[in-house]
């Protein structure tokens, strides 16, 4: 058996990391938009 610790090559990356990718942030921005559009549309019916 190896007693030896594992190396950690890399830190652990948390949401924030998460949050700046732009693939997800260009998603959240889509519904953010269809959500607003909808609720937009729901308080002034035109």
């Amino acid at each position: 058996m190896n007693d030896e610790p594992a190396e950690i090559t890399e830190e652990p990356r948390g949401c924030l990391f998460a949050l700046s990718q732009p693939p997800l942030m260009f998603f959240l921005t889509f519904i953010a938009t269809l959500i607003l559009v909808t609720a937009v549309h729901d308080l002034y019916r035109w």
